[in-house]
């Protein structure tokens, strides 16, 4: 696993001169590039989603395109449209953000579901069908969408379908107080994230990305293990306090981070523990819990934690 180890503190290493903390939005997101997912990250305003993103993009040397969400926001506007140019008599196309490797959707739940729906098959297909023709992507389209999670008024919550097609639900949280008096001193030394180009960052060796995404398939898995994850994700489907539980597509994602997990580790062989380690950010979007479990006050990672509990370990 020398490929995917060395990525990952290089990423880390170079992350550090920009974000304090964070340790786990950084590994999770390194983790969607490797498995060839998406990822929502939920968190609230200023704690360095975008930054987040952009890092990534530059570290891992990839092509990086916004788009800011809003109500009025159409499908042409993300995927792109054709537009006739009159010297020539003839259509060509312009293309939207979507043709790029990394794509920050920001607050992807203020767009409406036409927009939202118009993603779809960017997102499981990597291509998009533009006035009935259809045109490729890049092979390292990543879409990495943000949403506030306390502000409802104005949003349109993402469909189950939408949901499931995102391999990682990311939560970014605070600072500690240690972190966030660093951040206050770096700002204090003018350190400013508005002067992102001048930021001297190191960019990977481009065979690091493809080296490590073949190193994730070559994790030995024994078949208890099989036997293990899928019963995780088929307990969520009769969970009490559940109404909807993880798809085969969420049994997939989760066999695919874990292995990432241990080849982040410098591991080629599956322990119990990455799949552990994987469940509560592959599984905690796709499960619905039941009115009276969210009256209690019950969240989405306490249901997939107490199923962890209840799942015997293989030995």
């Amino acid at each position: 696993m020398e490929n995917l180890s060395r990525l990952a503190a290089h990423v880390r290493n170079e992350y550090s001169k920009v974000i304090i903390g964070q340790r786990d939005v950084i590994d999770q997101m390194l983790l969607v590039l490797v498995c060839g997912g998406h990822a929502l990250m939920e968190g609230v305003p200023g704690l360095a989603k975008t930054l987040a993103v952009k890092t990534l993009a530059r570290i891992c040397g990839l092509g990086f395109q916004r788009v800011q969400c809003t109500a009025d926001l159409m499908p042409a506007d993300v995927m792109g449209t054709n537009v006739f140019n009159m010297a020539a008599s003839s259509f060509a196309l312009h293309r939207g953000p979507v043709f790029t490797d990394l794509l920050l959707v920001d607050e992807i739940n203020r767009t409406s579901p036409r927009t939202q729906a118009a993603l779809l098959e960017a997102m499981e297909e990597r291509q998009v069908t533009i006035d009935g023709t259809r045109y490729a992507l890049s092979g390292n389209f990543t879409v990495l969408a943000t949403q506030n999670p306390i502000e409802f008024e104005g949003t349109y919550p993402l469909p189950e379908a939408q949901l499931d097609r995102f391999l990682l639900k990311i939560r970014v949280g605070y600072p500690s107080e240690k972190e966030e008096a660093e951040i206050l001193q770096r700002w204090g030394q003018r350190f400013d994230s508005r002067r992102f180009e001048a930021i001297e960052l190191a960019p990977i060796d481009a065979a690091w990305l493809a080296a490590a995404r073949q190193e994730i398939e070559s994790v030995r898995v024994e078949p208890a293990l099989y036997k293990y994850l899928v019963t995780l994700v088929r307990r969520t489907r009769d969970w009490p306090a559940l109404t909807l539980g993880a798809s085969p597509r969420a049994a997939i994602g989760l066999f695919s981070v874990a292995r990432a997990f241990a080849g982040i580790e410098g591991r080629d062989f599956l322990i119990p523990d990455d799949i552990k380690t994987a469940a509560p950010a592959v599984l905690r979007h796709r499960i619905m819990l039941k009115p009276e479990a969210d009256l209690e006050g019950l969240t989405a990672d306490q249901v997939v934690s107490e199923i962890l509990a209840a799942v015997e370990v293989p030995k």
